[in-house]
């Protein structure tokens, strides 16, 4: 016969914590492989994304990995221009998010500012006043502007005055790996410091913001920038 004391621990486990793991397990397994979320603490991608920024990534935007472990079982797409990605930096391994501009094959440089793709030169012009009011930014900015990237329209901060990543001589972007910048031009660390980035490093597609804090306000919620799509 069991005792008392081993008769309240079975009933533990068979009540709580056997539930919990199973729940735990599930949880994981879901951010792992399907979906998940990342907070942004820096500014490398303002205008489109600001600090205290939590947004959504779909891990199941080009391919299915298995969980925890990360090998890729199946694939249905790939990165494409414009695409907000969720990357580890080849650098020192830290999780990033910047914006696709170069696929394999793909030449890329930057010359007075302005990116090149192909041979040819984005094409640049003013922010809908729309986009101006919905990035909800609340100091001196050097240069707005809407950059064309393919079909894909997105805005960008540029250097008012040269700055020392200005121009990046052509590259041709290797076959398997992508060519990625942050939006803040004058203040991202991407593939101009570190190279293209290998398929298998892209985590997911940044889709949404799902909450933001301010952190120049005490972490006050930024209401307007919940659940607000990315682009």
């Amino acid at each position: 016969m069991l005792s008392s004391a081993k008769k309240r621990l079975v009933r533990l486990w068979r009540e709580w914590v056997r539930s919990l793991l199973v729940i735990l397990l599930v949880i994981t397994s879901f951010r792992s492989a399907i979906a998940d979320w990342n907070d942004v603490p820096t500014g490398s991608m303002r205008p489109t994304i600001l600090e205290g920024d939590r947004i959504v990534v779909n891990k199941l935007a080009y391919d299915l990995k298995l969980p925890y472990a990360g090998w890729r079982l199946a694939s249905w797409d790939d990165p494409a221009h414009g695409d907000i990605v969720v990357l580890f930096s080849p650098g020192d391994g830290k999780r990033l998010v910047k914006r696709v501009v170069g696929l394999p094959g793909d030449q890329v440089a930057v010359r007075g500012g302005a990116l090149i793709v192909n041979g040819t030169t984005l094409r640049y012009s003013p922010l809908d006043a729309g986009m101006v009011t919905a990035l909800d930014l609340d100091e001196p900015l050097p240069i707005l502007a809407a950059e064309e990237l393919g079909e894909a329209r997105h805005a960008v901060m540029l250097a008012a005055r040269p700055a020392w990543h200005e121009s990046f001589p052509t590259i041709t972007v290797p076959d398997g790996q992508y060519f990625v910048m942050g939006d803040n031009r004058d203040r991202s660390l991407d593939s101009r410091h570190f190279g293209p980035v290998e398929r298998d490093r892209i985590v997911g597609r940044a889709t949404a913001v799902a909450a933001s804090l301010d952190p120049g306000r005490h972490f006050l919620p930024r209401w307007q920038r919940f659940f607000k799509d990315l682009r």
